[in-house]
């Protein structure tokens, strides 16, 4: 069987409020979407209209929770994560904001969006494992994730955030 493979891109936003703490933005899916309930950062599939996926990555950042191309500042485009499941390859791109005063929520696409803290998310009480099972899969295994109030932060978008926190933290890029 052939390894076809999604072509997608996510912004992760963050910024620093005026008390210097650092604010991370992600979004629930709807549900009945596809990724339906789970956390995310704003992104999804190229399009033909993309000319690559940074501009896939601001797209869907405008189209999804209304943050202007203008205010973003994209920092570094980190590692791809590759969904199994899905069989997305997601390119992440780190970005710096300008919050926008009234967010956007696309609500066919969008839930709800998220602010927050990274030194919250990254207290060791955040942090839990669970074993889950999909179809897809072989079979059951221990998946880690973060707690973000009744909410589990886990899969890719977990891989994403867990390769920076530590580094978002101690200052590796200016916000």
């Amino acid at each position: 069987m052939k390894d076809v493979r999604i072509k997608a891109a996510v912004l992760v936003p963050v910024y620093r409020k005026l008390n210097n703490e650092l604010i991370l933005i992600l979004v629930r899916r709807t549900e009945g979407e596809i990724h339906g309930g789970q956390i995310a950062f704003p992104g999804g599939k190229m399009s033909s209209c993309d000319k690559s996926l940074r501009d896939t990555a601001l797209r869907e950042a405008e189209e999804e929770i209304g943050l202007p191309i203008s205010n973003i500042e994209i920092l570094e485009q980190l590692p791809n994560v590759y969904t199994q499941t899905s069989r997305f390859d997601i390119t992440p791109f780190l970005a710096k904001i300008n919050r926008p005063l009234k967010w956007k929520i696309a609500e066919r696409e969008i839930a709800e969006i998220m602010e927050i803290s990274v030194n919250e998310l990254l207290k060791p009480e955040a942090h839990g494992e669970e074993i889950k099972s999909f179809p897809a899969w072989p079979g059951p295994r221990t998946i880690p994730f973060y707690r973000i109030g009744r909410h589990q932060l886990w899969g890719a978008t977990y891989r994403i955030l867990n390769s920076i926190a530590n580094e978002l933290l101690a200052g590796k890029w200016k916000f």
